[in-house]
């Protein structure tokens, strides 16, 4: 089988596999049990394909680097901020409010739920990685220009949201701008890791801050906005570490 016929056969089995979960899992048969095995499948089908593709398995979607700790607890850190500051921002605003008097709950942060938490948010962000920018820029061959890797990467990130493409352009906006942070993460590393801590950090801060904080959304198109830029604010600060971008797509395959 020739290379380029083994990359989309790869990349259409994680495809199917990743939406599978929400499609089949959550929509058709209402099972969490059934999303969550689906979506472990997609991340871990991810690491043959990758041998099959002629890399050493997540090598294939750079899941690599000594510093790989660093980044994904600076991206986890980075994410909550900005998710933590685009919240006090929009209660400022008016976007979002209070509701029953504020009180703080902190029971999301029980070693229990903290970990269910952790481990419910941190699959379905690794996998999309996978699926929407560590495979384009390693697994796919093409050798992207920086720039052009990662409108693609964002834009690819935002068609995957399949399920949510319905609900507006301020809807394809905000995935866009989450998109483009975390392709600038892997810019400028040249490993997923960074990626997955900025997107494993929103999705967490969300499910713990969502748990914690008894907030509604007032507007939610201007809190759209608002995430969408805090997003924006993460890329503008990744671009701007002293690291060298690294070129997608030009790296040479590993001995399998």
């Amino acid at each position: 089988m020739q290379a380029s016929t083994r990359r989309i056969v790869a990349f259409v089995a994680l495809f199917v596999l990743y939406q599978s979960a929400e499609g089949i899992g959550a929509d058709l048969l209402h099972s969490f049990f059934v999303q969550a095995a689906l979506m472990t499948s997609c991340v871990l089908a991810a690491w043959p394909l990758g041998r099959w593709l002629g890399f050493r398995g997540y090598d294939a979607y750079a899941l690599r680097g000594r510093a790989w700790p660093a980044w994904l607890a600076g991206g986890l850190l980075l994410a909550a901020l900005a998710n933590l500051a685009s919240l006090a921002l929009g209660l400022g605003l008016g976007v979002f409010a209070w509701r029953g008097g504020g009180h703080v709950d902190l029971s999301a942060f029980a070693p229990q739920a903290l970990a269910l938490a952790a481990l419910s948010t941190f699959v379905p962000s690794i996998a999309e990685d996978i699926l929407t920018r560590g495979f384009w820029w390693r697994a796919s061959g093409i050798r992207w220009r920086a720039p052009v890797f990662v409108a693609a990467s964002a834009l690819i990130y935002t068609l995957n949201h399949i399920y949510r493409l319905g609900n507006g352009p301020d809807e394809w906006w905000m995935l866009f701008c989450f998109g483009t942070a975390y392709a600038c993460a892997m810019l400028r590393s040249g490993s997923l890791w960074p990626a997955v801590g900025l997107h494993w950090g929103w999705n967490l801060s969300n499910a713990l801050f969502g748990s914690m904080l008894p907030l509604v959304v007032v507007d939610h198109a201007e809190a759209q906005r608002l995430w969408a830029l805090a997003n924006l604010g993460m890329a503008i600060i990744v671009l701007a570490l002293p690291l060298v971008p690294r070129a997608p797509g030009r790296e040479q395959k590993d001995d399998a």
